[in-house]
Order: C-alpha cells, then sequence, then structure tokens
C-alpha cells in the first residue's frame, strides 16, 4: 500500500490500483494524486505485471481534483503536464478503466488515460469543473477528441453536460458496458485475458496506435513496421505454427 488513499492489489499478471477516498467520490487531492503517480510507475516498472486495472472504491470512480483542498489555498500540480503528474503519458503496458459513478472533470482524464473504459450504468462522464472555472490539466482536452471526435469533444468540453453510460457506449467513450457492480470483475478478467496473448505483438501493436497521432500516414505505416519486427521474429513463426496444429479452427480459441 503506497497511501491509504490510493489501494494496489495484485493477483498474478493483473495490478488492481483503487482510489480510496469514498467519502469525497474518489477526488484527488494532491496527495492522492502523487500516490496514484507512484502506485502506476511501480506497476509499469515490475516485470511480473502485464495489465493494470484502474477503478474507485464505493461506487464512484473519480470526481477529479478535489476542490475543497483548492479552495484552501492549496495549488495543484497538473496531472498531465507535469513530469511528476500521474496522467503525463500512456504506460507501457495497458491499463483498463473499471467507471461505476461519477467520471468528472479530473476523473474524466483519469478514465481517458486508460486504454478500454468498462462501465456500468451508473456511469457518469462529463466537464463539471466548467462550472467552477477549474481548466482541464489533465490531458482531457487532447485525449477526448482523439477518442470521440472533434465535434463531440468540444460539445462536452463547452457545454460541462453529464454524459451517461449509454451514450458514452454510443459515442466510443466508453467500450464495454456491464451488469452493475461488475465493472472491476470484468475489468479484471479482461486483464487476465490479455495477459495471455503473446507480449511483444500485442505491445507493439499498442504503440504504434499510440504513435500514430504524431505521424502523417506513411511515417506512422513505417513505424508500425519497425515496432512489429521484433513479434516477427520472436512470436509470429510459433503463433502460426499452432494454428497450422489446429489451434483456432471454427472460431474456437484455448481459454
Amino acid at each position: 500500500m503506497i497511501s491509504p488513499k490510493i489501494l494496489v492489489e495484485t493477483v498474478g499478471p493483473v495490478t488492481t490500483v483503487v482510489i480510496n477516498r469514498p467519502r469525497a467520490r474518489n477526488a484527488l487531492d494532491n496527495e492522492a494524486a502523487h500516490a496514484l503517480a507512484a502506485a502506476l510507475k511501480e506497476f509499469d516498472s515490475d516485470p511480473a505485471a502485464q495489465v493494470a486495472v484502474l477503478t474507485g472504491a464505493g461506487g464512484s470512480f473519480c470526481a477529479g481534483a478535489d476542490l475543497k483542498e483548492l479552495s484552501s489555498g492549496a495549488d495543484y500540480f497538473p496531472w498531465a503536464g507535469s513530469d511528476e503528474g500521474p496522467l503525463r503519458a500512456p504506460l507501457s503496458k495497458p491499463v483498463i478503466a473499471a467507471v461505476e459513478g461519477h467520471a468528472c472533470a479530473g476523473g474524466l482524464g483519469v478514465a481517458l488515460f486508460c486504454d478500454i473504459r468498462i462501465v456500468d450504468d451508473t456511469a457518469t462522464f462529463g466537464v463539471f469543473s466548467r462550472r467552477w472555472g477549474v481548466p482541464m490539466s489533465d490531458g482531457t482536452t487532447v485525449r477526448l477528441p482523439r477518442i470521440v471526435g472533434q465535434g463531440r469533444a468540444l460539445d462536452m468540453l463547452l457545454t460541462g453536460r453529464a454524459v451517461g453510460a449509454d451514450e458514452a457506449i454510443a459515442i466510443g467513450l466508453a467500450t464495454r458496458k456491464v451488469a452493475r457492480g461488475t465493472t472491476r470483475a470484468e475489468a479484471e478478467t479482461l486483464a487476465r485475458e490479455i495477459a495471455g496473448f503473446p507480449p511483444i505483438a500485442m505491445s507493439s501493436d499498442r504503440q504504434s496506435a499510440y504513435e500514430s497521432f504524431d505521424r502523417d500516414q506513411a511515417n506512422a505505416i513505417r513505424r508500425e513496421m519497425e515496432l512489429s519486427l521484433a513479434a516477427r521474429r520472436q512470436e509470429a513463426q510459433s503463433g502460426a505454427a499452432r494454428f497450422a496444429k489446429g489451434e483456432g479452427r471454427s472460431g474456437k480459441f484455448p481459454k
């Protein structure tokens, strides 16, 4: 446990990080934000850890920055724009958000930092900080348009309106919807499935997808080829051999 405000649980290759401030709907004060950064860094550097699940305690995901702390005169550091921020750049490994309740303001930024967002019907996304004059400093203005498109992102950023689970699925903000109260369990099941794949090809494909935004199409495709070389040399031939022996026939794959 890095801090009582950020809990870390590890089962096999899956690390679950829990924001543990339920009385504040898991809003992050500075202590919790630094602890979240430390937990994510520790996960990323652990060779035995392969996939992370990020969630909140008590039926909420994260209500953003702790405005009560901010109102007391404390400054908050940018979660994405500073070197010590928890949301500075994608990790080298997949992260799945298990979202119940509010993922608003900076909490939306936390969800957008993740690769996959699993929700139940209680999930609510929104730039609610629009009402209080608190700007986004968590990567939301950059990541949200890339995920849902510029028009939808501007609608959310300018109006501060709430986006429920079904709309989030429809616009691509959320990835999967599951039964109420099961987001963490479903996310951990998915994390175990992802951890079971050959890791080199998965990691290179993921990295290529992120890097493509910074390149024109020709250079992005060239970079995809460069990133694929290690998997082609180390995994692809043995995987093809398994297929040739019968694995995957009729759409049936090993557990």
